[in-house]
């Protein structure tokens, strides 16, 4: 792109009558009012540093003229940088989402089969010792990984985080922080976010896959045969199978973590927004967050389990999922 010093070194070249003309006034760039002892038709001896200078100011008629108001450029710099700053959260929380689900994925699949695992009847499972033997045995450690390539499909992650920052900005106090109630209710509409358009349908999917594996005939070859034949068989029922247990879970467990870890660096700012944790904190804090929050919901995610495995069929509706494991199974379920 051509510099406005560029442009600028070729006026001399211009007829001078054309430069001293006001600038049309539907732009609202008027110089004032012109000497009557000058001359419109009469060179103005200015050397060109002089002149550069003077028309690169960010004010100036003619750098107005090419780039716009100097108020007008900042926030269009701000906005690229809003921009460019987004792309890059949306691209590290997606990263950093991926690497989650793949590091604790084996652990996953060892909760999900315990889950599914009706006490009612004779279990099969009797710890996760158990499930990782059984799966080694019958299908090799790639059956610990059953499911996996819809997991990492999933933008959880992304979705989680992105509402909850709109959501905080929303809530904020004049200091710019939000209190315990506002922060529970920011992460309860975060978790509400993911679980309907992020969890649900491939947490659906992949505890279909995972259950499979428990059956002698096996329905699905693959990611793109199963996700077919559920479609074909339940239609889109089948992919957002069990959202009520699923948005309550996800929901309450955000909330649950937001609130911990929110207050957790509070406590360590001491009333100071400006102050920052660093990462090593922010990390455990997290964890704690986590670990709370996996003890106070795993009766919904057991629940949820249930609702989206291949023997949903066995119940009317959560409330009806619920009575029946209390009744047949005991509240250790």
């Amino acid at each position: 792109m051509t510099s406005l010093a560029e442009m600028l070194m070729g006026l001399e070249r211009v007829d001078p009558a054309t430069l001293a003309a006001p600038l049309p006034s539907s732009l609202g760039l008027s110089h004032g009012p012109v000497s009557s002892s000058s001359s419109l038709t009469t060179p103005v001896a200015v050397s060109h540093p002089e002149l550069i200078a003077a028309a690169a100011s960010p004010s100036s008629p003619i750098a107005v003229f090419f780039f716009g108001p100097p108020v007008a450029r900042k926030a269009s710099s701000n906005r690229v940088k809003h921009v460019r700053k987004s792309t890059n959260s949306v691209l590290a929380g997606t990263i950093a989402g991926a690497m989650e689900i793949c590091i604790t994925y084996p652990i996953d699949y060892m909760k999900i089969q315990l889950q599914l695992d009706a006490r009612s009847t004779t279990p099969r499972f009797k710890s996760m010792a158990d499930v990782v033997k059984q799966t080694f045995q019958n299908h090799g450690i790639r059956g610990l990984y059953r499911g996996l390539n819809v997991a990492v499909l999933s933008p959880k992650a992304v979705v989680r985080f992105g509402a909850f920052e709109q959501l905080k900005k929303l809530n904020v106090n004049e200091k710019g922080q939000l209190s315990s109630t506002a922060t529970f209710m920011c992460g309860l509409g975060a978790g509400a976010f993911e679980a309907i358009f992020a969890v649900t349908p491939i947490e659906s999917i992949k505890i279909k896959f995972i259950h499979d594996l428990n059956f002698s005939e096996q329905k699905y070859n693959g990611l793109f045969h199963g996700v077919r034949s559920i479609v074909k068989q339940q239609g889109l029922k089948g992919i957002y199978q069990g959202v009520i247990p699923t948005v309550m879970k996800t929901s309450t467990n955000q909330a649950i973590r937001f609130l911990v870890v929110e207050s957790l660096k509070d406590w360590k700012k001491k009333g100071d927004p400006r102050a920052k944790v660093n990462k090593g904190l922010t990390a455990l804090f997290g964890a704690i967050g986590g670990i709370v929050s996996v003890f106070l919901n795993t009766p919904l995610d057991v629940l949820k389990s249930r609702m989206q495995g291949l023997e949903a069929h066995k119940y009317r509706n959560v409330v009806h999922c619920a009575y029946q494991i209390g009744r047949k199974e005991g509240p250790l379920a």
